[in-house]
């Protein structure tokens, strides 16, 4: 019996707060909480705040929920949504109006990388508080001063650290794959790092467009590497293009570029990964694909339809795979 696995489905199926931000299971044990007599099909779906922050806290989620998300994956970060400085006067404040949209506030995306700054700690008690049942951590470069694996080892002792405030708040933290030159951006990266810790306390955030740029055609063997300590996933595309003589990474609009979804989302029920779910926008999208707190060359219209399309493309090839 695989702990870790298992280990996952009990957290989720006792996390009641979780249940719509789900990919639905035909398990009915883990399923519960969600109505899946006609639903069984479906891909629950966040959007990350970080393009809506254009927008204050009621608008943000009307229009989240107008769209047709399940819930909003928060930024509790500098220039973000909430300000981690003032995490206590704010969070509710997000929260609150996320859930009387009638969307779930399970999730956030926060600058955490340990347990042993304060405001870290503040931020994590503070969500924890407030129903938040999952956190994307900040990420980590590697000591100039050490090697790659004398790096790692430091680390995986921070997060050994950070998994045991976790546990004492009742959250679950995740590192995200990224790609480029940072800690995580290769899959062995992130197996020494969570190596031996119940991912329902700190976990792996999968991305599938950086594991496909770093990974090239073996994506799916760095899958199989960390699968059981995925705990949330992102979808968003990409293409590669010459530009200037040089070959770069373009993101682009979901389907239109190089991630082979089908293949990606039969992997994902083959491998029975039932996790939160959180869509990013990082194509040209009047800024908001930066964070921006004003839109540029677009109105809030355009920008709406091209995420509702992209929500709705994501759903469908998720019931086809």
């Amino acid at each position: 019996m695989n702990y870790k696995r298992n280990g996952r489905r009990a957290f989720v199926k006792n996390t009641a707060g979780l249940a719509t931000a789900m990919l639905v299971s035909p398990n009915a044990a883990l399923c519960a909480s969600i109505d899946v007599t006609s639903r069984q099909e479906d891909l629950h779906v966040n959007i990350f705040s970080k393009h809506l922050q254009f927008l204050d806290y009621k608008q943000m989620a009307e229009v989240a929920a107008e769209m047709g998300f399940d819930g909003i994956d928060l930024t509790v970060r500098p220039k973000g949504h909430v300000e981690p400085e003032r995490v206590e006067e704010e969070l509710p404040r997000a929260v609150a109006a996320i859930k009387d949209a009638g969307i779930r506030a399970d999730m956030m995306v926060s600058r955490i990388t340990d347990a042993d700054t304060e405001v870290h700690r503040r931020v994590i008690k503070t969500a924890a508080a407030e129903g938040i049942r999952y956190y994307r951590m900040g990420y980590l470069s590697f000591h100039e001063d050490r090697s790659i694996p004398a790096s790692l080892e430091a680390y995986h002792e921070a997060m050994i650290r950070l998994a045991e405030f976790n546990k004492s708040t009742g959250i679950s933290g995740a590192y995200q794959n990224h790609a480029g030159m940072r800690v995580g951006a290769e899959m062995w990266d992130l197996y020494h790092l969570m190596k031996d810790i119940d991912p329902d306390l700190l976990g792996i955030q999968y991305d599938v467009r950086h594991a496909m740029v770093e990974g090239g055609t073996s994506w799916q063997n760095g899958l199989r590497l960390i699968e059981d300590q995925v705990t949330s996933i992102v979808l968003k595309d990409y293409l590669w293009k010459q530009i200037d003589g040089q070959w770069k990474v373009v993101n682009v609009p979901l389907g239109e570029g190089m991630v082979d979804w089908p293949s990606y989302f039969k992997l994902l029920k083959q491998k029975q990964i039932h996790v939160p779910v959180t869509i990013h926008y990082e194509y040209d999208l009047g800024g908001v694909e930066h964070g921006a707190h004003e839109l540029h060359g677009m109105t809030q219209d355009e920008v709406l339809s091209k995420m509702k399309k992209d929500l709705e493309l994501a759903k469908k090839l998720w019931r086809e795979a």
